[in-house]
């Protein structure tokens, strides 16, 4: 099972990704990408065994991932101050991959229906449905 991680800005949503999926599944193939060298660098000091940087990191760990994990953002060309490209979009969006996606209402985009919750709540409810994904893949 290979799970991918994409952040960008400081890669703080990233970083708690990685600790919070590294910890109940440790034995899933991890991967993160940031979009910048800073969020890169945050999800490997959070435990991130592999991880790369940038927009075609990003395409290729697509094309290999089982799940992606992010913030919505990383569906939407140009978001996250712009650091996700079109083609990142793309690739994400295109993905034969399950992806949890974590509705942050931040950058202009505001997703209906979700309540604020803390970061903290979406990291445990995404690893809930990473743990139901894998337990459809066992």
């Amino acid at each position: 099972m290979q799970i991918l991680i994409i952040d960008g800005h400081g890669g703080q949503l990233g970083a708690q990704l990685v600790k919070a999926v590294s910890a109940q599944f440790p034995k899933a193939g991890l991967t993160a990408v940031g979009t910048n060298a800073v969020a890169t660098a945050a999800m490997l000091k959070a435990g991130a065994e592999t991880a790369a940087t940038g927009e075609n990191p990003v395409l290729v760990a697509c094309r290999r991932a089982d799940v992606i994990l992010g913030p919505i953002g990383i569906v939407i060309a140009d978001a996250l101050q712009g650091e996700v490209t079109p083609r990142m979009a793309a690739a994400v969006g295109q993905a034969d991959a399950v992806r949890i996606l974590l509705p942050m209402n931040r950058c202009g985009n505001l997703v209906a229906g979700v309540q604020d919750v803390s970061t903290k709540a979406l990291i445990e409810d995404a690893v809930l449905k990473l743990r139901d994904v894998l337990a459809g893949q066992g």
